[in-house]
């Protein structure tokens, strides 16, 4: 079975893990919009992983992923509370996929996943990154990392 068969196949439990892990992150702007819109951007970003599986494109993913990460951050939300949710999602489906995959098949569907979430989540920080270089964004601020540093 392909993986985004047996994805689909456990869509629900997928996104009431993923739902249920990103609610112990304490996503603040996440918990703002409510749970009906939490579960529907989980079901969107689920959606979105699996036909890029399937369709093996990843150009539609860079589109959608973008855009979700220009309306989080017009919305206020912070880069970690969207990668909580990314993230969330992510090992959710691993769970599903590791479990149902038979052990021929696993290199491939491993290799498949890493791939579109990936480059899902180096997309959204990408764009997090652009959006942020017009204005100061203290989770961005990288300059403590460099201080007492000599030449």
């Amino acid at each position: 079975m392909k993986p985004e068969e047996i994805l689909v196949q456990a869509r629900d439990a997928v996104l009431e893990e993923a739902f249920a892990a990103l609610q112990n992150t304490s996503p603040t702007h996440y918990e703002r919009e409510g749970e009906a819109f939490t579960r529907a951007r989980l079901g969107e970003l689920f959606d979105l992983v699996v036909a890029t599986l399937a369709s093996r494109e990843l150009a539609p993913l860079s589109s959608r992923v973008e855009a979700i990460a220009t309306e989080r951050f017009g919305g206020g939300f912070d880069i970690s509370e969207v990668q909580a949710a990314f993230n969330a999602l992510e090992l959710a489906m691993w769970r599903r996929l590791v479990a149902a995959t038979p052990p021929e098949d696993l290199a491939e569907s491993i290799g498949l996943m890493s791939t579109v979430m990936g480059f899902a989540k180096d997309a959204l920080a990408r764009r997090y990154i652009s959006l942020a270089s017009d204005r100061h964004v203290h989770s961005l601020d990288l300059s403590a990392l460099f201080t007492g540093v000599s030449s």
